[in-house]
């Protein structure tokens, strides 16, 4: 009971400060406004007109959706033009949020990182965002809620154990195998890392290169966001079928252990025991 109310605490008081932070916005960012002939230009949103500030706060939100992604893009684009250290502290921290608490759909976030900031700068955020707010998660984890998840997810607690303790010769590779794997449910694996007792250094790691792939996929998306109408674009056959060869060529290093060792990567059962989920809620 006492580490749930520890866990609720941790939520109450992160989710208080992403309110207050995309509540009160700075002064001056430029706005898009229609005048009356339609044509689109630009105004100054300030202190002194409280309405028009309440609804560019009103539009801070997660996107659910391509047409949410793009309106955020847009609004955020404009705030980064006066408010760069504003824009990167808001987007910083709606990401951690959203990876500290296992909260799915960062796949809308990386795509907002290189609509935002370009492909490789944009990149290395996703990287290490990804990297420390999976760690995040980790540490909540293993702080508060191994019972729990245990209690929630038996069976799939128990087949991923087994997986473990069958490669833990070359975990590593293990763990980047099911990081580069498309399939793979991060949030469930970030959550059951430290049950599985996977070394925190071992767990960054496997999450910063092995995410890699994807991200750049996704933060690629991004930086070409106006030219797309459907997320099908990002998660394409060929999409998946490049990160399937990349998790593939993961286990060669594995391979080459396996053939000094009498211990195997036994990687059979991992979808069918209901680790697979929806690739777009990465």
């Amino acid at each position: 009971m006492r580490s749930l109310v520890g866990l609720i605490v941790v939520i109450l008081t992160a989710t208080f400060y992403l309110y207050l932070l995309s509540s009160y916005l700075p002064p001056g960012p430029q706005l898009p406004k229609k005048d009356h002939e339609g044509e689109t230009r630009k105004s100054n949103v300030d202190e002194d007109n409280p309405s028009e500030m309440e609804t560019a706060a009103s539009r801070l939100k997660f996107p659910s959706d391509l047409d949410e992604l793009k309106e955020m893009a847009e609004l955020l684009q404009f705030y980064k033009t006066e408010h760069t250290g504003y824009v990167l502290l808001l987007f910083c921290s709606a990401y951690l949020y959203k990876q500290a608490f296992a909260i799915p759909g960062s796949s809308f976030l990386n795509i907002l990182a290189g609509a935002l900031f370009g492909t490789w700068f944009g990149l290395l955020l996703a990287c290490v965002l990804t990297t420390v707010g999976a760690t995040l998660c980790f540490l909540l984890s293993q702080a508060f809620g191994k019972q729990h998840i245990v209690r929630l997810f038996p069976d799939k607690v128990a087949t991923l154990q087994k997986k473990v303790e069958e490669n833990r010769s070359s975990l590593f590779f293990f763990l980047l195998f099911l990081r580069f794997f498309p399939m793979s449910p991060n949030w469930f694996l970030n959550m059951t890392s430290p049950i599985l007792n996977i070394p925190v250094t071992l767990f960054f790691m496997a999450v910063f290169i092995g995410l890699m792939p994807y991200n750049f996929i996704c933060v690629q998306t991004g930086s070409m966001l106006s030219h797309i109408s459907s997320l099908d674009d990002l998660f394409s056959w060929s999409v998946v079928l490049k990160l399937l060869l990349i998790a593939c060529v993961a286990l060669l290093p594995g391979a080459l252990i396996r053939k000094y060792s009498t211990r195997h990567l036994h990687l059979d059962g991992l979808e069918t025991n209901g680790l697979s989920q929806d690739k777009k809620n990465r």
